[in-house]
């Protein structure tokens, strides 16, 4: 078994919604991506590449190449679980923390869910999702931007 962190971060800008988890969520701000930004998704996808010991989300999705720009970020995830499969790794679960003060995930979480064990291929039992503050402390708190952290663990599948 191997075990991944994942965390990504993104600035506010002027805009009405933001993506996370794969759900496109009405809010007063956008952010500021080459892709579309999604931090929970990104946070996964470098926590299921450390697991696997493939490197992080920069090296496979460069924000320098312009065919990432505006990409929807679960194709990201599809990618690395088509990279985890060919290295023979099985995904146990993932557990993603969302940091914001706001927008509150609370009626989004399902779906967010879904998306994620639709695109691993994992039962959704397997994902958590969960959202905290920083009780108005830190870029966070003033709602400067958003951040995600994301644990996965990972088992080798020698059958493969």
């Amino acid at each position: 078994m191997r075990i991944g962190h994942g965390f990504d971060a993104h600035r506010f800008i002027a805009g009405d919604h933001l993506f996370l988890g794969g759900v496109k969520v009405p809010h007063y701000f956008a952010v500021e991506a080459h892709s579309d930004g999604d931090v929970i998704l990104h946070a996964l996808c470098d926590a299921l590449l450390g697991a696997a010991g493939l490197g992080d989300i920069g090296e496979h999705f460069p924000p320098t190449d312009p065919q990432y720009k505006n990409m929807d970020s679960r194709r990201f995830v599809k990618i690395v679980k088509q990279l985890l499969d060919k290295n023979h790794w099985k995904i146990s679960n993932v557990d993603i923390t969302l940091v914001a003060q706001m927008p509150r995930i609370k009626s989004y979480k399902l779906e967010i869910k879904h998306n994620i064990a639709d695109d691993l291929g994992i039962d959704p039992n397997q994902v958590n999702i969960k959202g905290t503050t920083t009780e108005k402390m830190g870029y966070l708190g003033r709602e400067e931007g958003i951040a995600a952290y994301a644990v996965a663990l990972l088992i080798q599948d020698k059958s493969a």
